[in-house]
């Protein structure tokens, strides 16, 4: 048996840690906010005595415990250590809300709580979606009731040496990971159950679909893309923000980190980049070492894409991949594929183009239908062009969602070549075989004399001077709906003109004619982990609440 964990390479994607550490152990592996850092060498070592630590306490491979650990070195530390143990990290955003989280902590009925003093203050105050927890560990302090110290479990595991993978009782690549929690921005968190082999292969396709290398330093605006980075040989640099809400960021702050980390790379929420792009070119500022910025979460302007890449030098580019938490990454697009006749279409209209699939991927979109398919079958299909419901199939898809029979009959389909999954976006793929997303199948709306997709409408109305952003929802039941025109307008821009902007447009724009009424709101409601997609169903709720 060797001590670099590459037998366990395609079983458990913390040996990938290991690997690194050995083959560069003196390199940065994680600098926080604060300017800490932890080494690749010291890393693996504290992650060997967690894991051991976690195990003598009481954990026993299979267990799972929620982490509730701030965007740092002890969460990339204790991550790896779980996995390495066998025990399962339940990462549910803390920025959803009390009752969506408690509620999620209850459905997953963890063994073990693992987590900063808020989260054991949460439990105290709320026992009884913590009831079935019997192990805790506290980070960030001393003593909190029961709660085993994380330096304490450091401190034993250190004595006993390097962790033995066996150890662990993660014998297959099909063995459970994790739970990680959408964020419930298109209805009720759900926790998706990630295999070691959903990980290995989003390792796989990440570094190839965004052509990372080992040595590159990114700045992990997103932490749980930080995840991915140590075990790519990569060094992760948090910037000081407040990760759950990235449209308030500090853009001075995100500049400073990738600046002063001379960072290659970067991935983040639209609504960052967003703050960023103005506040550099306010300055007459340029990225000095920064060549490639990932941005998800969002559908993502072709106009914001542009400014940001007039930011970064030659040979620099903007990625935004595509995906879900149930399948990621699905499909990517380059920001130097946009600009022209991508663009103009995009703005024109036909939908947003998010790229064409990531090798080993297959897309397929289906007839548009909200009931269970039981099997897969090619009749299924739509013609090329038409608008489909967008389904994946690849090792990147996830089997399930934890405790929701119901729901993973809805999301899934089976086939004798592997499962597929439905992303629950509208789309339709051109003759080049790009995918272009027309809206989200839950906010179709549907009228008495036809179906209209969100997406192309927005697009254009976004373009014009004075609009921020642009929601085309529908007002009364499915199937009988109005299109109402929901319009953020930019700040200081004057309602009276855009207005007047619109009504001139209403003969030569198409999907105006459809629209039944325009609306004004000073702010959407967005989601909470990307703080970028607009809470549809509040909007709707708004617009009913209103007299026509």
């Amino acid at each position: 048996m060797t001590h670099d964990g590459t037998e366990y390479l395609t079983t458990n994607v913390s040996a990938h840690l290991r690997m690194w550490a050995a083959r560069t152990p003196a390199r940065v592996a994680v600098r926080g906010s604060d300017g800490s850092e932890v080494s690749f060498g010291e890393l693996e070592r504290r992650v060997d005595a967690v894991a051991h630590g976690l195990l003598a306490m009481g954990f026993v491979p299979g267990d799972r415990a929620c982490l509730f650990v701030p965007a740092s070195a002890e969460l990339i530390l204790l991550t790896h250590a779980m996995l390495r143990a066998g025990i399962q990290p339940v990462l549910i955003d803390p920025g959803m809300g009390r009752k969506s989280l408690l509620s999620c902590v209850r459905r997953t009925a963890p063994r073990g709580l693992i987590g900063v003093p808020r989260a054991h203050l949460a439990r105290a105050l709320f026992p009884g979606a913590f009831r079935s927890v019997e192990l805790s560990v506290i980070v960030g302090a001393r003593f909190f009731g029961r709660a085993q110290p994380l330096a304490r479990l450091e401190r034993f595991g250190y004595r006993q040496g390097p962790f033995d993978f066996a150890t662990g009782g993660v014998e297959s690549a099909e063995d459970e990971a994790a739970v990680l929690f959408t964020s419930g921005s298109t209805g009720p968190p759900k926790g998706v159950l990630y295999r070691h082999r959903n990980f290995l292969a989003q390792l796989t396709h990440l570094r190839r679909l965004l052509e990372l290398e080992a040595g590159e330093v990114d700045v992990a605006c997103f932490p749980l893309f930080a995840l991915f980075d140590n075990a790519l040989g990569m060094t992760s640099v948090f910037p000081d923000m407040d990760f759950s809400h990235p449209a308030r960021c500090d853009p001075a702050k995100i500049v400073a980190a990738i600046e002063s980390s001379r960072a290659s790379t970067t991935f983040g929420s639209p609504a960052i980049w967003k703050r960023v792009a103005p506040w550099m070119q306010e300055r007459d500022r340029r990225f000095s070492s920064l060549r490639r910025i990932a941005i998800a979460g969002a559908p993502v302007p072709p106009a914001l894409i542009e400014e940001l890449l007039e930011l970064l030098g030659d040979g620099g580019d903007v990625v935004t991949p595509y995906g879900a938490t149930e399948a990621l990454p699905v499909s990517s697009i380059r920001g130097s594929e946009l600009a022209g006749e991508l663009r103009a279409r995009i703005e024109g209209g036909y939908g947003t183009c998010v790229g064409r699939p990531a090798p080993g991927i297959e897309v397929a979109l289906i007839e548009i239908g909200d009931e269970p398919i039981s099997a897969w079958s090619e009749s299924l299909r739509v013609p090329t062009g038409s608008p489909g419901e967008v389904c994946v199939r690849g090792d990147v898809v996830t089997t399930e969602y934890l405790g929701e029979d119901g729901a993973t009959r809805a999301a899934k389909i089976p086939s004798a070549d592997g499962l597929w999954h439905r992303m629950g976006d509208i789309g339709r793929l051109d003759l080049t075989g790009r995918l272009w997303l027309l809206g989200r199948k839950s906010h179709r709306i549907v009228t008495d004399h036809g179906t209209l997709f969100p997406l192309p409408t927005e697009n254009i109305i976004s373009t014009m001077e004075g609009v921020r952003r642009a929601a085309l929802v529908g007002r009364g039941k499915r199937g009988h709906e109005e299109p109402v025109l929901v319009i953020e307008p930019e700040p200081r821009s004057d309602r009276a003109v855009l207005e007047a902007r619109l009504h001139s447009h209403r003969t030569d724009l198409a999907p105006l004619a459809e629209v039944r009424g325009v609306r004004f709101k000073r702010s959407f409601p967005v989601d909470v982990r990307h703080n970028a997609k607009i809470r549809r169903e509040d909007l709707k709720r708004w617009v009913e609440s209103k007299p026509r």
